[in-house]
């Protein structure tokens, strides 16, 4: 990792953009441009030479040329999207057309820039970008500490949730699953505790968090 692609410590949590471009000239601006609104930046000639640098781990985005030596910023973005990494990504480019534009967003741009662009154009995109991000990591936070209450339940404790999710009485459960309506009524108050809910309204948003598929009932 060169001294120049190097991003510098910042403060606290501020968001890092990490901005790709064989323009040295350029990018040397757009980073100007973003450390006076006090983000961290880093600055990359390549994808390569961002995939050889060290990962940034906290919030942050990408701003990202089109045409690049070797790997182009939309192949680029699909290795990014197959290993996972969904940081949020704005193009730029000086020969942007409208399949290259559509084929950008619909994998998930935040936005598509043509050179030259507006200070505050670029600015506007980044602001979106770093939204994104925030929400996307709150949305992570929120579904971990959902599968960790998840996982404290039982199989059957999980199976009388599926049933309870799906709109089921305690009756037609107690038939489905071959026990007493009592002992559901016990499974179910043992899941609305560990979950921490109070209604099945509130376990049904839940279940929605983890997504139906991890609440199937054994069969």
């Amino acid at each position: 990792m060169t001294s120049q692609s190097r991003a510098p410590a910042g403060t606290g949590d501020a968001p890092t953009v990490l901005v790709v471009d064989d323009d040295t000239d350029l990018r040397e601006s757009l980073g100007s441009l973003l450390r006076s609104i006090g983000l961290n930046v880093a600055l990359f000639g390549s994808a390569a030479e961002l995939l050889a640098a060290d990962r940034v781990a906290g919030p942050g985005c990408l701003v990202l040329d089109v045409r690049l030596p070797g790997v182009s910023g939309l192949d680029f973005q699909t290795q990014l999207a197959r290993a996972a990494i969904n940081l949020p990504i704005i193009f730029m480019t000086g020969h942007g057309d409208v399949p290259m534009t559509v084929r950008a967003m619909k994998a998930g741009a935040v936005d598509f820039l043509t050179k030259p662009f507006r200070e505050q154009d670029m600015l506007d995109a980044v602001t979106a970008a770093l939204a994104r991000d925030r929400a996307q990591r709150e949305a992570d936070r929120e579904l971990e500490g959902v599968r960790g209450l998840y996982a404290s339940l039982t199989p059957r404790e999980r199976e009388v949730m599926g049933f309870v999710t799906r709109g089921l009485m305690n009756k037609q459960i107690a038939g489905e699953m071959g026990l007493s309506e009592i002992t559901v009524k016990i499974h179910r108050g043992n899941v609305m505790r560990k979950l921490g809910v109070r209604s099945v309204a509130d376990l049904v948003r839940m279940a929605e968090t983890l997504g139906s598929q991890r609440l199937e009932p054994e069969r």
